[in-house]
């Protein structure tokens, strides 16, 4: 009975928001890696219309990651700062490039003019889309002055979503940023040097977006502490990963479908998408590995339980219907066929 009591703390808002949120975000960014894969099907760019991960890439990943953490072992004090400035021009990219979708769908909503303003980097440049980057630019300096941690949830939200679109360039970088820890904010340093007005507005230890935190006393009038004791966390890798997956089935149901998929059609049965054995797993996986960490009193390996969740299901369910083969290795076939229709 003391047990079910300790499992109640699982329905406090802080605990469901962190789960919900989880969930939400890596359905998005599986359901924005299928759309980025359709545009460049568009594009007749096959090489990164694949949702996949080839052997190389697959070996890639445990591979920097050890070398990221020998590399922060030894080098960290040194690396950090450097390390800082590039986690905010990728900070800028990622959210430039999630926000990006929305943009354009309320520009063609109102019909808004965008004519084009200026190139940079092979890359045509519409006045929306400078303010929007702009407006990413504010909002990345913004996180470095406060280190809030709304702020941090926002980029690394961002970051996971364009790791699962872009693998091959994320793959080396996403690895080592995952493992860093708060340290000394360069802008308060450079600023604390100058002598600059409005010191104490900025903070001294920056949380780099690394992970998702919500308070445990979210929806209460005391703010959160500075202890890491005062905040639920929840890693980038516990969503990335299992939205890699993700993405997979959800390629895979739209190239067996042959129909195009949109965000208010997945719940049609046709098909038995894969996509609803994958993400329900995902969601129970997370809450088992929550409540392990509360029953244990120590925080859990989040993927020890969200690996056999959401790969079981899918596994199970495709070699039923003996389509496991396909699922594993995969296919072009499908997408030649619709960029040929496309060029035709």
């Amino acid at each position: 009975m003391e047990t079910l009591w300790k499992l109640l703390y699982l329905l406090e808002p802080a605990p469901v928001t962190l789960i919900v949120t989880a969930v939400a975000v890596t359905f998005g960014s599986a359901f924005r890696a299928l759309n980025y894969g359709k545009e460049m099907e568009r594009n007749l760019d096959l090489s990164e219309a694949s949702i996949t991960l080839d052997r190389s890439q697959a070996l890639m990943i445990p591979v920097m990651s050890s070398c990221s953490l020998l590399l922060m072992f030894y080098l960290f004090s040194s690396v950090s700062q450097l390390l800082t400035v590039f986690t905010a021009i990728a900070s800028v990219s990622s959210l430039f490039f999630c926000l990006s979708p929305f943009v354009a769908y309320i520009k063609s909503c109102y019909g808004l003019a965008d004519p084009f303003v200026s190139r940079c980097c092979a890359k045509s440049f519409t006045r929306i889309e400078g303010l929007l980057l702009l407006s990413c630019f504010l909002i990345v300096a913004a996180w470095l002055v406060s280190g809030h941690w709304i702020l941090n949830n926002l980029l690394g939200i961002s970051i996971c979503i364009a790791f699962v679109s872009h693998r091959d360039f994320l793959v080396p970088m996403s690895w080592y940023l995952w493992r860093l820890s708060k340290h000394r904010n360069p802008v308060h340093t450079v600023a604390n040097s100058l002598s600059l007005p409005g010191l104490q507005l900025i903070t001294k230890k920056l949380e780099l977006p690394v992970k998702i935190v919500f308070p445990r006393n979210l929806f209460s009038s005391s703010a959160p502490g500075g202890n890491t004791t005062d905040f639920m966390m929840l890693g980038l890798g516990d969503m990335a990963i299992p939205a890699m997956l993700l993405a997979l089935v959800l390629c895979f149901d739209y190239r067996k479908s042959r129909d195009p998929v949109n965000l208010f059609d997945l719940h049609s049965s046709k098909g038995h998408k894969y996509i609803w054995y994958a993400l329900p797993g995902y969601a129970i996986g997370l809450v088992f590995a929550l409540a392990a960490g509360v029953l244990t009193h120590s925080p859990q390996p989040a993927l020890l339980y969200l690996v056999p969740s959401t790969l079981g299901p899918v596994t199970a369910a495709s070699w039923f219907r003996r389509e496991l083969p396909e699922l594993w290795e995969g296919s072009m076939s499908n997408v030649s066929d619709k960029a040929r229709q496309i060029e035709v």
